[in-house]
């Protein structure tokens, strides 16, 4: 082989590396998002809003009189509970305004409280609408509109932008970390941070997570 084409060769298989690990790099935070918001458990309180999936599918089904609509959102075991409550509180609807808007609010209020076991997550009350978070409106929005596209980009930067802001404390402090103890307890602080984050996106990407496993 002539050193022509060993180095061509050479060049050629760096090209394809740096390719591979730039995909990957860009590709991550885009599986992250994926897992996090269709996967995974959400911490903040999402399905408790006004203005969330939850409470919107109620409010169609009693428009509707299709309990249907909403039983997706709690496993076999609570079916019986929730249809039963729908029930009772569809023949209500013509009755006294003040008394209905009441028994509405308690419908509403288990179905979330349901919806929230299957996600093995606490219950703390309905939120006003509004409260949502601005990524999880806007995550909402992108099924709404059949297109991840501006969602998926805006969220990558986002990501790559808070990764590399991690790194580059990190590598500073990394210079000054043997000079004082004070700098030294910064700098594990830093390391900390950076690599259980990306410890906790390598977890989510190779183990996947049990959430929402009682829907199942």
């Amino acid at each position: 082989m002539t050193t022509k084409i060993k180095n061509h060769l050479e060049e050629d298989l760096k090209s394809q590396k740096k390719f591979r690990s730039t995909v990957k790099f860009r590709i991550l935070p885009l599986l992250l998002f994926s897992i996090f918001f269709f996967s995974s458990q959400v911490t903040f309180a999402h399905c408790d809003s006004y203005d969330g999936p939850v409470i919107k599918d109620a409010i169609k089904a009693l428009e509707t009189n299709n309990v249907n609509i909403v039983l997706k959102w709690v496993n076999k075991n609570q079916e019986e509970e929730i249809t039963t409550l729908f029930n009772k509180t569809f023949k209500q609807k013509k009755g006294d305004k003040e008394i209905y808007e009441i028994i509405e609010k308690h419908f509403f209020e288990t179905l979330v409280r349901l919806h929230r076991e299957t996600e093995r997550a606490p219950y703390t009350g309905l939120k006003p609408a509004g409260s949502t978070s601005q990524i999880v409106k806007m995550a909402d929005n992108s099924i709404a509109i059949d297109s991840v596209d501006d969602l998926a980009t805006k969220f990558t930067a986002h990501i790559e932008k808070v990764v590399k802001e991690k790194y580059h404390k990190l590598m500073e402090l990394s210079k000054v970390k043997n000079k004082s103890l004070e700098q030294g307890r910064a700098y594990v602080k830093a390391y900390v941070d950076y690599t259980h984050t990306l410890e906790g996106i390598h977890s989510i990407l190779e183990h996947g997570s049990s959430a929402h496993s009682d829907h199942n």
